[in-house]
């Protein structure tokens, strides 16, 4: 089965924990082989999972909860239409 971006990122955690079954992990690693956008997404959240198992904080810049609040609300609407 060809997969999409969109089946990528539902199972980008399984694949990640190695909980995937083993002709999903293959079609996956096929989509991967030619998609930046998926591939780039696989490493930020193994960066996520790297940074966050830190125990050091990190301040953020004033407004950032604001902005990020707003940005995923705008997102949520897009994927409404």
């Amino acid at each position: 089965m060809k997969l999409d971006c969109k089946h990528v990122w539902e199972h980008i955690s399984e694949y990640i924990d190695n909980t995937v079954d083993a002709k999903l992990r293959e079609d996956i690693e096929l989509h991967l082989e030619h998609c930046e956008i998926c591939s780039a997404i696989l490493d930020s959240t193994r960066n996520i999972l790297v940074l966050t198992a830190d125990d050091r904080t990190f301040e953020l810049p004033v407004g950032y909860s604001k902005r990020l609040h707003e940005r995923l609300r705008e997102e949520i609407e897009k994927s409404k239409h």
